[in-house]
């Protein structure tokens, strides 16, 4: 039989400061949250998104073969891929196209990548997809 160690390990947990809420960016909205807009006004600018600002044919791109496409890819990927190459092991939320489909990118697994949401609001924010769209 194998030896059993016994021991007391004391271990100290730093909890890091909470960064403090702010007020939901939806205007005369009282409430305070941790992101941009608070869980009511979230949704309300998730669908005016869709139906104001997001290229109509996307719909038609992302539909229930995509979901398939997708849920395979995550399966093969359940890591963040730009978190592993730092180092970090967080769980994919999502895939992005490293080729938009809008810029003629496909759903072939080539162009595909497992990330995180911060991991895909930086490459998106970077590559200009979707913030700076209009902007001269």
């Amino acid at each position: 039989m194998g030896e059993i160690l016994r021991g007391l390990f004391c271990l100290e947990v730093k909890v890091m400061p909470r960064k403090p809420k702010r007020p939901c960016s939806q205007p005369g909205c009282p409430e305070l949250t941790d992101e941009r807009f608070c869980d009511e006004h979230r949704k309300a600018e998730a669908r005016r998104y869709e139906r104001y600002q997001r290229d109509p044919n996307t719909a038609k791109r992302y539909g229930r073969a995509w979901k398939r496409i997708r849920d395979r890819y995550v399966a093969k990927n359940p890591l963040c891929e730009e978190c592993k190459r730092n180092g970090k092991l967080t769980p994919v939320q999502e895939v992005h196209h490293i080729l938009p489909l809008s810029r003629g990118g496909t759903h072939d697994e080539s162009n595909l990548m497992s990330v995180c949401t911060p991991c895909h609001s930086s490459i998106t924010a970077r590559d200009g997809d979707r913030w700076r769209r209009g902007r001269g």
